[in-house]
C-alpha cells in the first residue's frame, strides 16, 4: 500500500512538472514573438461587451418589461360594456403636424389623391353636363352636393395643407409657420388656387344653374401634375401608372369631342341632316363612337352638308391627326423608358455574341457565356450594379452598402474589433461576380490576391487524392480566402480547389484595395497582421498533436509482454537461473532501461 501511494504521489508531482514546463515555453514563446514582431499586441483582440444592466424595477415593484403595452379602455352603451379599439384612442390624440414635407410624407400623397379626384369630377363631368341633358331639376341637388364637397376639399387644401409645406432656401429646409405661409402666398400655385374658386355659382340666381359657370374648377391642375410626381416617386413600376395616365389623356381628349359632337347637333337640330346625330339609343355612347372615328380618321362617316358642319369636321380632323400623333409618340416615349433597361441587356448580349462570332469561339464557350447574361440579368435585373451607383454621391452609396453588405462581413472573424469606418470604407469596394455551375472560384496553388463573400448560392471546396473529393460545402454568408489578403512570403497560395455547386453570387474583396483602407488605420492594420498570422499557425499545426491512427513514429513504442511469459520470468529470476529465459530476462530489463 506504501509503495502504490507513493507511485501514486510521484505520478502526479510529473504531471505537474508537465504542466509547469509547457506554460514557461508557452510564454517564452510569446515574449520571443513580441521581440521579434513590434506590431504584436496583447491578447485583448477586441473590446469585449459590457453586459445588459439588470432590469430596474419600477417604483411601484414592477419590472418595466413586465409592463402592459396599453390599457384596457372601455364604455357603457345601454346595458352593455364593449371594449374600444385603440385606433380611436389614436385617432383622438392625434396632431397634425405643423409642417409636411411634399417630397416624403404619405399622408400629402394621400390628400393629393382626394384633391385630384375632385379635379377629375370638374373636368370629366362639365362638358357632360353642359353638353347632354343629363342635368335636369329633379336631380340638380344631388349635382350640387358632390359639387360644393369637391370646393370644400379645393378649399381645405388651400387654408390647411399648402401653407404647412416645407421649402428649401438657401440650402436649409424651412419649417417656420409664417415663413411657409408667406412662400405659399407668393407662389404661382396659390393664384391658380385663388382663381380655381371664384364664387360664379352666384350667377346661379340669374341665369339658372349652368355648369359652364364651374369651368375656372378646372384650372387646379398643378395638384394634378404634383400628384403625378409624387406618385411615380413610390410606386416601385410607375411606368405601369404612366401608361394608364397617356391612355386617359386619349380617352379624355375623345370624351371632349363627343360632347362638342352633341352640342353640334343639337345647334344644328337633332337629326336634321344625315351627319348630326340622330337622337337614337344612347346619347353619348353613340357621340362617344362618333368622336373615336374622327380622331382616329378611321373613315366610313356620312358627309357633312352645311358650312357649319364642314368647318367642324375639318377642325375635328385636324385636331385628331395631332392629338393623335402626340399620343402615340408619349406611348412610344413611355413604353421605350419602361423597356430602356432590357433594351441595353439585349444590345450587350447580340454585341457578345457578334464578337464571339466573329473569333469562332467554342460553342459551348458561347452557351456559358450566353448563360451568364441570362442569369445575371434575371437575377439582379442589370449586368453592373456599379453603373448604378456611380451617380449617387458617396455618402449615398455608404447607406447602400451598409443595407446590403454589413450584415455579411461584420460576421467575418477577421474583420471583427477592427475600427468600424475601415469596415465601410471596405463595403464601399466590394465586387458582385456572378459564378455559374461548376465554374472554378479559385484554384489550388494560385495566389490569393482577393477575399470572397457569398452573397447568394453554395460553393464547394475540393480536395483528396484526386482533388474531386468534396471537403466541405459552404452556403450564403460564408467567408473564404480571406488570410490571403494579409499573407505574405508565399504565405498566400490557395491551398484547395473551390468550385460553384449551382449559380453563386459572390462579393469580392481585392488586396490592393484592402492595403490602400488599411493605410488610414494603422491600429486596425495590426490587429489584421495579429490576426492573420495566428490563423496561418492554426493551419499549419498538425491536427492531433498527440498522434493519430495514421502517425508514423521513428521507434514504434515496444509490444506490452504477455502475462504468462512475465509470471515465467519472474519465476526463472527467483530461481536463479541462467538458461536461456535467464539470459532473455537480462536482455528485457536492458530495453527497458533504454526506453527510459
Amino acid at each position: 500500500r506504501i509503495g502504490s501511494a507513493s507511485s501514486l504521489s510521484s505520478a502526479i508531482i510529473n504531471t505537474r512538472l508537465q504542466e509547469l514546463v509547457r506554460l514557461f515555453k508557452e510564454r517564452t514563446e510569446k515574449v520571443k514573438e513580441k521581440l521579434i514582431d513590434s506590431d504584436v499586441t496583447s491578447d485583448d483582440e477586441s473590446p469585449v461587451a459590457s453586459p445588459a444592466a439588470a432590469a430596474v424595477p419600477a417604483p411601484g415593484g414592477e419590472l418595466e418589461g413586465d409592463k402592459p403595452l396599453g390599457d384596457d379602455h372601455y364604455c357603457e352603451m345601454l346595458c352593455c360594456t364593449f371594449k374600444r379599439r385603440p385606433w380611436l384612442e389614436h385617432l383622438k390624440s392625434y396632431q397634425f403636424p405643423s409642417s409636411i414635407d411634399p417630397l416624403t410624407n404619405l399622408m400629402y400623397v394621400l390628400w393629393l389623391f382626394f384633391v385630384v379626384m375632385a379635379w377629375n369630377w370638374n373636368c370629366w363631368l362639365i362638358p357632360v353636363r353642359w353638353a347632354f341633358p343629363y342635368q335636369t331639376p329633379a336631380n340638380i341637388h344631388y349635382w350640387l352636393l358632390v359639387d360644393y364637397l369637391c370646393d370644400l376639399i379645393y378649399l381645405l387644401d388651400i387654408l390647411i395643407f399648402q401653407t404647412r409645406l416645407q421649402f428649401v432656401k438657401g440650402g436649409d429646409i424651412i419649417t417656420d409657420k409664417k415663413a411657409m405661409k408667406e412662400n405659399y402666398l407668393r407662389s404661382q400655385r396659390f393664384k391658380m388656387d385663388v382663381l380655381c374658386l371664384l364664387p360664379l355659382d352666384l350667377f346661379y340666381f340669374k341665369v339658372g344653374v349652368n355648369p359652364l359657370l364651374r369651368f375656372p374648377r378646372c384650372l387646379k391642375y398643378m395638384a394634378f401634375f404634383e400628384f403625378n410626381n409624387r406618385l411615380e416617386a413610390i410606386l416601385t413600376k410607375a411606368y405601369i401608372y404612366r401608361v394608364i395616365r397617356t391612355t386617359a389623356y386619349l380617352l379624355y381628349s375623345l370624351h371632349v369631342n363627343s360632347c362638342l359632337y352633341y352640342w353640334a347637333s343639337a345647334y344644328e337640330g337633332l337629326g336634321s341632316t344625315t351627319w348630326v346625330y340622330d337622337g337614337e339609343g344612347n346619347s353619348y355612347i353613340r357621340c362617344y363612337y362618333w368622336a373615336v372615328k374622327t380622331l382616329i380618321t378611321i373613315g366610313g362617316l356620312p358627309d357633312p352638308k352645311t358650312l357649319f358642319e364642314i368647318v367642324f369636321q375639318l377642325l375635328n380632323y385636324f385636331t385628331g391627326v395631332f392629338a393623335f400623333s402626340v399620343m402615340i409618340g408619349q406611348m412610344r416615349d413611355v413604353v421605350g423608358a419602361a423597356t430602356a433597361g432590357q433594351t441595353y441587356y439585349r444590345s450587350c448580349m447580340d454585341s457578345t455574341i457578334k464578337y464571339m462570332n466573329f473569333y469562332r469561339i467554342p460553342r459551348a464557350v458561347q452557351n456559358r457565356v450566353k448563360t451568364w447574361y441570362e442569369y445575371t440579368w434575371h437575377s439582379q435585373g442589370m449586368l453592373d450594379e456599379s453603373e448604378l451607383l456611380v451617380q449617387l454621391p458617396d455618402k449615398m452609396r455608404l447607406d447602400i452598402a451598409i443595407d446590403v453588405n454589413y450584415n455579411i462581413v461584420s460576421k467575418v472573424a477577421l474583420f471583427q474589433g477592427c475600427d468600424r469606418q475601415m469596415i465601410f470604407d471596405m463595403l464601399k469596394r466590394l465586387r458582385s461576380v456572378v459564378y455559374l455551375p461548376n465554374d472554378y472560384v479559385c484554384k489550388k496553388g494560385e495566389i490569393g490576391r482577393e477575399m470572397y463573400i457569398i452573397q447568394a448560392g453554395q460553393v464547394q471546396v475540393l480536395g483528396g487524392p484526386d482533388g474531386k473529393s468534396v471537403l466541405v460545402t459552404l452556403k450564403a454568408g460564408s467567408v473564404f480566402g480571406e488570410i490571403s489578403l494579409l499573407a505574405a512570403g508565399g504565405g498566400n497560395r490557395r491551398t484547395a480547389n473551390v468550385v460553384a455547386h449551382g449559380f453563386a453570387n459572390l462579393f469580392i474583396l481585392e488586396k490592393k484595395d484592402l492595403n490602400e483602407i488599411l493605410v488610414h488605420y494603422p491600429e486596425s492594420q495590426k490587429l489584421l497582421r495579429k490576426k492573420a498570422k495566428k490563423m496561418l499557425r492554426s493551419n499549419n499545426k498538425p491536427k492531433d498533436e498527440k498522434g493519430g491512427p495514421g502517425d508514423a513514429l521513428v521507434i514504434p513504442p515496444k509490444a506490452e509482454t504477455p502475462k504468462l511469459f512475465r509470471a515465467a520470468l519472474a519465476a526463472t529470476g527467483r530461481m536463479g537461473g541462467k538458461g536461456p529465459l535467464g539470459r532473455l530476462r537480462w536482455r528485457l530489463r536492458e530495453l527497458q532501461e533504454l526506453q527510459a
